[in-house]
């Protein structure tokens, strides 16, 4: 699986409005400013997010966006099989989305029993990462020391 410029995107507006989520609503712009997300594609990937039921909005001067559920009930993979559909790195693994390989023989292909590895691997971390982990360990990764000279040659 990789994630897209959208997806990683919608992660890390998902992460503001987590680390906010005792606040009402979180401003468009605020977003936009501490993730460095183009306004206008973070409106659009709102938008998505808020179609699948992760994100509310409120409209008006004094609007905004937050979570739609509390942050430990919203998992990474639903809001990536949203916007990116398949956690799967080839469609013939896919539950979901799955999608009929070339290979010749599908049910004795190796890179295929490979490749239900890689997606079980992904979906079981997706599943189980929420968006109130990933704030927790943000927080943790702030309070640690950068270290300017860890490099390896």
């Amino acid at each position: 699986m990789k994630l897209s410029l959208r997806g990683e995107y919608a992660l890390r507006a998902l992460l503001v409005l987590g680390l906010n989520y005792d606040r009402p609503v979180v401003r468009i712009q605020t977003i936009s400013d501490q993730q460095n997300i183009p306004k206008r594609f973070l409106e659009q990937i709102l938008n998505d997010l808020k179609s699948a039921g992760v994100v509310a909005s409120k409209r008006g001067v004094a609007g905004g966006y937050r979570l739609a559920r509390p942050p430990e009930e919203i998992t990474l993979a639903t809001a990536v099989r949203h916007l990116e559909g398949a956690l799967a790195p080839v469609g013939c693994v896919s539950e979901r989305f799955y999608e009929k390989c070339s290979c010749p023989d599908e049910a004795r292909c190796a890179i295929r029993s490979v490749m239900k590895e890689v997606r079980e691997a992904v979906v079981k971390i997706m599943e189980r990462v929420t968006v109130a982990e990933l704030c927790e360990r943000s927080r943790k990764l702030q309070q640690e020391p950068v270290n300017p000279f860890d490099f390896s040659i």
